[in-house]
This record gives structure tokens, sequence and C-alpha cells, in this order.
């Protein structure tokens, strides 16, 4: 089959090779390489000083691929070593040394049938695809890239300083390079929590040549969520300016204009840059992003699936005020919902913007995303779901055969013990800050504005994060209530869920004692406390997230305990009185509104 005979449009070739069984690589080589709907190679050059060697990122999203093969011009076919993520969409990571000077063409295979391919040279400077317009191939490679960019085995630690050393990883940022011109050099990018999703999505459409759309909100009020006015559209990397000059004055346009209220806007608004999708599994893409009703976005990267040995799980990024990127799972500690009048919370995906039939940009309508087959369907599932709904809705997702309790627990465990961990290194930036201006107290707001502020309170406070950690102590103190009220989660073997239940407390006191961490005390020293030790001081985080207080404070160490003896500072009588005072929205939980 010559590639002169091929008169049809490719991406009905495609489809039609693999409906039809498909074709063996040796019938492939003469084919015509073009983008197609389910199935796209994507090919970089991240080394610089090593022009010869590529990386290839195949992706899929109507099913697994299988293979990558390279076909020189000499018929010689070479399979790659692959490495496997995603589903939906799927993808398949390799890296490869070209040879020669030749020209190649990469095949993309399932079970043996060719779904894809792409010809590149290896004697010139591979020039990137651009993109244009957002589509489902657009939208599936910038998930594959986030799950790639985010992607480590669920049992290790995930915590970088800033954005900046991930997107600096070669190894990690597929887009690395991505137009040839050493243009990630010295980036500078160090986004916080809502400014981390604008980011991402703007970095990957300066990358791949699409337009890119934000607006200015308002943060809404007690009985309203925010409002936004008209968009701001980027089409300057469709036209082909591609500098880093130009991408860094869009992210300091971004960081001036988002913020938490542009992803908490109501569900039935259309005048926003997130639209809210369906809870279910086949939707929640990596980059699709939660927003919490009282302000934090996460930026999901991953789905690990249940095991008879490991419940499933749901992992997503975040980054703090200090501009700290951490990945955790998504749980009831983490991913907080809400039924309130003054947000539209829940999983959320970017309003893509297309180009209308008079050549202006806009972003689709709800109306039309509810038919549109190359994007998430806009949906009002989440806002009408109470929040024990929401949790069980999500727990059946990543847990689909049901949870055995012990499992559940551990899982809940496990991640809670890593919000604590990310809390100690919160809290030493904060001290990392004092050693630099032991004499400089930072200035504490007042009311609710203690939550949402800038500056250095931003930076090293914790209140949020600390709220976070309260909601995810009760949520673990709850299991055994849980399994009492939703024993249709839980795999109970017959047992009856009272008895279950039970086993669950027991347990949860034997291994609250066995879990422990460490966090550095104002003289330097390691000071441990058990998980049990630091739930019996629940109380004493209610008002522990003042950087002005020494660190063994921040851990509710008591006056007077040999911990306590190292404390070299305490918080203005003042902002102590207005911690006091807003002590009640800790221990109920309830984030007041501004």
């Amino acid at each position: 089959m010559p590639c002169t005979k091929l008169h049809q449009p490719i991406g009905w070739i495609l489809a039609g090779w693999l409906i039809a069984g498909g074709l063996p690589p040796a019938d492939a080589e003469n084919l015509a390489c073009e983008p197609a709907r389910d199935a796209n190679i994507w090919i970089s050059r991240p080394y610089p000083e090593d022009a010869r060697a590529i990386r290839i990122l195949a992706v899929t999203t109507d099913a697994p691929a299988t293979a990558l093969i390279v076909i020189d011009q000499h018929g010689t076919q070479t399979p790659l070593h692959t490495r496997r993520r995603g589903g939906p969409p799927w993808s398949l990571i390799a890296q490869w040394h070209t040879t020669n000077d030749e020209s190649y063409r990469m095949l993309l295979q399932r079970d043996g049938q060719v779904i894809a391919c792409r010809e590149f040279s290896a004697s010139a400077a591979l020039t990137p695809l651009r993109l244009q317009t957002w589509d489902l191939a657009s939208e599936a490679f910038y998930a594959a890239w986030i799950e790639e960019l985010f992607g480590a085995p669920p049992e290790e630690s995930f915590s970088f300083p800033s954005l900046e050393p991930l997107l600096r990883n070669r190894d990690r940022n597929f887009l690395h390079n991505y137009l040839g011109k050493n243009e990630d050099h010295r980036l500078p990018l160090t986004p916080d929590c809502a400014d981390l999703p604008y980011t991402l999505r703007a970095y990957f459409a300066w990358k791949t040549g699409l337009p890119f759309a934000y607006r200015a909100c308002n943060r809404g009020s007690a009985n309203a969520p925010p409002q936004c006015g008209s968009p701001s559209v980027i089409t300057e990397f469709v036209r082909g300016a591609s500098s880093q000059a130009g991408f860094k004055t869009l992210t300091r346009r971004l960081v001036d204009t988002v913020h938490s209220g542009s992803a908490r806007t109501g569900h039935n608004d259309e005048a926003t840059d997130y639209y809210p999708i369906p809870l279910k599994r086949e939707t929640l893409w990596p980059g699709t992003i939660f927003a919490d009703p009282y302000g934090h976005i996460l930026v999901l990267a991953g789905w690990v699936p249940q095991t008879a040995d490991r419940p499933g799980m749901l992992l997503a990024v975040d980054a703090q005020p200090d501009q700290s990127v951490a990945r955790k799972r998504i749980w009831e500690g983490t991913a907080l919902f809400a039924n309130t009048a003054n947000a539209g919370p829940g999983f959320k995906a970017f309003r893509p913007i297309v180009a209308s039939s008079s050549g202006q940009w806009r972003g689709l309508s709800n109306r039309e995303l509810s038919v549109q087959s190359d994007f998430m369907p806009y949906s009002l599932e989440q806002a009408q779901l109470a929040p024990d709904g929401f949790y069980a809705a999500l727990t059946r997702l990543t847990n689909p055969y049901g949870l055995n309790p012990l499992q559940a627990y551990e899982a809940m465990l496990t991640a809670l013990v890593e919000q604590i961990e990310t809390r100690v290194n919160s809290v030493n930036n904060g001290e990392a800050y004092f050693r630099k201006h032991p004499r400089n107290p930072i200035a504490m707001p007042g009311g609710a504005t203690i939550f949402q502020t800038i500056g250095p309170w931003e930076d090293y406070a914790t209140p949020s994060r600390d709220m976070r950690l309260l909601i995810a102590i009760n949520v673990l103190n709850d299991l055994p209530g849980k399994i009492l009220r939703h024993p249709d989660l839980f795999v109970l073997d017959d047992r009856h869920p009272q008895q279950a239940s039970d086993e669950i407390a027991r347990h949860h006191a034997k291994r609250t004692r066995e879990r422990s961490i460490r966090y550095t005390r104002s003289d330097g020293s390691a000071w441990e406390l058990t998980l049990a030790e630091i739930l019996a001081r629940k109380s004493a985080f209610e008002t522990a997230y003042n950087p002005n207080d020494c660190v063994e404070f921040r851990w509710g160490a008591l006056p007077d305990s040999e911990e306590y003896a190292s404390c070299n500072r305490r918080a203005p009588a003042e902002q102590r009185a207005k911690m006091e005072q807003y002590r009640v929205w800790f221990r109920e939980t309830r984030r007041p509104v501004p």
C-alpha cells in the first residue's frame, strides 16, 4: 500500500486500520503518517547537548497501545523499551538514540496492529508539532504530560520546593527544550495554590502553539460564588511567538490576576475558566482540577488501580503559598467538599478555547460542552450530591471492588501521615524565615483574611493547612462510624458492620502508637511524636498556625515540658488573643466567609 494511493483523510484511514484489524509493521513502511484522533505520537529532544537523543510519548484515548517500533529507511525494525502510564488516556514513554542521519518512521501498535505512525529525521533539528487548537488529541497530550511530570511510585514521598525543579528535570518534563531554543534555561516558575493549574496549562500552550485564556474574577460573597469578567485570550503561541520572555510576561500577568476564587465559580456559570464535569473514571483525567469550597486547588496527577493487596488511589499535586509543590492522595482529608452558596466545588476541567466562524477565539458554552465529543462533558452531577454522597461516590470510583476495612484504614493513616510530614516542611520554612529576620514579627491579618492574604503571613502561616489537618484527623477517627453508615462500600466477609467497626477502632488505637513523625526544635534537636500524641493534641492545632510562635508551640508541646524547653519566642499578645477568638472556626472545621 504505497503512500501515493492514500487519498482519504488520514484520521479516517487510521481508524479504518483499527476497525479492519490493522496492518503488520512490514506493510506499514509506506503508510502516510498524519495525526489521528485517538492515537498520536509525540517526539521531543530534551537534551540540547545530545542532538541524537529523543523521547517519545505515544498517547491513546480509546484503549491502551502495546508497542512502539522504529523503522529506518532500510526497513530495519527496532522495538523500543517502553514505560506505561494512565488509562484513560493511556501513554507509552520511551527514549532512543538515533544512530545516523537517516529518516525514520515510528509505529505505534496495539496487539501487533499499527494504529498510528510518525516520521522524523535525525539529521535536522526536530521541528515540534504545533497543535494550534484544543481537541481530543491535545487534551490527551496535556493529560499524559501532567501524569509523566508528576509520576512516581505511590509509596514514594514526592515534594519539591517549587515547580521549577520539576520543569527543569528533563527526564520528567517531556516538553523540556521542546522548542529547541534551550527555552527552559533559568525559567522562573514558582506558582502558589491558585496559580499552579494556570501555570501548567499556560506552559503547555506555550510549548505546543495553543490558545490560552484566563479571567479576572471577584471572590464572591457569603451568599454567592465568585463571578468573572471577559476572558483575556492569548493567541501569540498559535501565531508562532515562542520566546521565553513572552511566556514570562504572561505568567506575571497570571499571578497578578488569578486567585482562589477563579476555581470556586458557580456550577451553572458560563463566564468561567473551569466547568464542572461528571464524577466518572473516564472523565477524571490528569490535569483536571479539584476546587474545594474554601479556595484550595488540587491538580489531578494520576490513578493507582485497586488490587487485592492495595486500595485504589487518585493522586493529585498542589502548591502552597511558600511555593512548595507536593503530591498527595485525594481523600476526605485533602479534597474538601461541601454544599455552600458561596462556591461551586468539585472536579472541573479547563474551558476549551476554540475559533469561531468569524475567526475570533472564544470559550465553549456549557451547552456546547454537553455535546462536544472532544471534551469532557459539562455536568451538574456533583452539584446534586451532599458531602457524604460525594465521598461515597469517589470511594466507589477508586475502589470498585469494595474496600477491605483494614486496607482502607491503612490507606487513610498513610495519607494523614503524609499531610503531617508536609506540615513539617511548612513549619520549617517559617523557622528559616525567622533565622533571617529574628527581630521582625510577621503581621497577622484580622478575621477571615487569615486564610487569604499576601506577604509573609500567606507564605509562612498555616491556617488553611491546619484546618485540613483537623478535618483529616476527624476522618480517620470516624472510619469505624463510616463502616456503620456505609457498609456497602466495604468487603465485610459476612461480618456484621458493628463487628468490623469495633475491629477498626482497636486497630486504630494500636497503629497510632506505632506511627510517628519527627520535627526539628528551636535548638536544632529532633523530637519524635507518635501519631497518637498528635491526635491527642488536636485542640492545640486550633491555634498553632502562627509562624511567630516557636516550632514547639506549633506542634502542641505543653509549657513546662521537656519538649517545650527549647521554645524561644511566642506570638505577640494581641495575635494570641485573635487566635483564641478564631479557635471556634478550627474546632468546628468551618472556614468563615470574608
